[in-house]
């Protein structure tokens, strides 16, 4: 059972040792100045405990993301470091979740829940659409929801069937939700940071593959930058990346995918292709502006994504792509997705999963011939 929950200022006196500790913490890793080896986990990890640190609101609770730290230990150490008022297990009951949640995030705190897997986030389903998506409209405004809903999600972990889904064009067909999904550690950190501070329900989807993957980050940096951001008007939200700058052809991908797509355009330019690779990074919003300059330039367009290609973000990418850029394609756009079936069995999902051949030839077949 979890324990009964405070309002935040009670939460405050209750847990005085812990808030010390948290800024101790803080402190120490402030001092590890300098880029160092970081994980996607590592980056998230310290999102969550700085934005509890600067705000006594933010609380994250969810299925053993307390003393275990989360299946994939995002949560390791939030419950030593602020107590068990801040984060803590609840039962397994995903719609208990969210709805709890809803309550406090309507009552002043901003809670970060994790819903464990992907497809654990289903029983939640009419919470969130009927619930969280739609309360700032249905009260004309006057009721904001500070809530993040963490959901790792997509393949490459060699897990079954009810743990590697990719539902993120459920949510983002969902109006009055935000869907944010990183793809390097840096943006790992920062975007979680800035779906915390949002007054907005922002769906937090995190690439599980690449949890363990690593890059030299300044994590001390980025927590300057992003308590600068506050007023300088920097951040990521609705603002794609150019991730590999090129000439003949735009690759558009997010989350788990644009590793895939600039491994595709390294081995495009060993046969002298010049492939541009966009990160997504923010489904909704959405950057036509970064997206539609990309493909005006290259005049060739390839979507990438692990979700099943019908009825599918990567579907409403090429849509709006298509109306925007018109008269400068060379050739129709393609899509490189996982295939209309269930998630395979382990031993088959590199075949499920979009790889730098199924890129390649998806490339070869962009009307290269006049």
């Amino acid at each position: 059972m979890s324990p009964t929950v405070t309002t935040s200022s009670e939460a405050n006196g209750n847990v005085s040792a812990a808030t010390a500790r948290a800024a101790a913490s803080a402190a120490a890793t402030a001092e590890a100045t300098g880029p160092q080896p970081v994980t996607m986990a590592k980056a998230l990890n310290t999102a969550l405990a700085d934005a509890m640190h600067a705000d006594s609101s933010v609380l994250m609770f969810g299925e053993d993301v307390g003393m275990l730290g989360g299946v994939f230990r995002i949560t390791d150490g939030l419950t030593a470091t602020f107590g068990e008022q801040r984060c803590f297990d609840t039962p397994l009951a995903e719609s208990g979740i969210v709805g709890m949640a809803v309550g406090m995030a309507i009552n002043g705190m901003r809670p970060v829940i994790e819903m464990q897997f992907d497809a654990f986030a289903y029983p939640a389903f009419e919470q969130i659409v009927s619930h969280v998506a739609k309360m700032h409209n249905r009260t004309r405004g006057t009721v904001k929801l500070p809530l993040v809903i963490r959901i790792p999600y997509g393949g490459g972990i060699g897990g079954v069937e009810h743990h590697c889904d990719s539902s993120e064009a459920y949510y983002a067909h969902t109006a009055g939700l935000k869907v944010y999904t990183p793809a390097t550690v840096a943006d790992g950190y920062r975007m979680l940071r800035e779906a915390i501070d949002s007054d907005d329900p922002v769906v937090f989807m995190e690439p599980k593959k690449m949890y363990w993957t690593k890059d030299s980050v300044d994590l001390g940096e980025l927590r300057r930058l992003h308590e600068q951001g506050a007023t300088a008007g920097l951040g990521s939200e609705g603002r794609a990346a150019v991730a590999r700058p090129g000439t003949d052809a735009t690759l558009i991908a997010y989350g788990p995918s644009v590793p895939t797509a600039l491994a595709a355009a390294e081995a495009a330019a060993l046969e002298g292709r010049s492939l541009e690779v966009i990160d997504v990074r923010t489904i909704v919003p959405f950057d036509d502006a970064t997206v539609c300059e990309s493909v005006r330039k290259t005049g060739r367009a390839l979507v990438i994504a692990e979700a099943h290609g019908f009825a599918s973000v990567a579907s409403e990418i090429v849509a709006r792509v298509q109306e925007r850029c018109f008269h400068h394609l060379a050739a129709p756009i393609r899509r490189v997705t996982g295939f209309d079936v269930p998630y395979p069995a382990p031993k088959l999902e590199k075949y499920y999963l979009p790889g730098v051949d199924r890129i390649l030839d998806a490339v070869d077949d962009l009307q290269w011939e006049d």
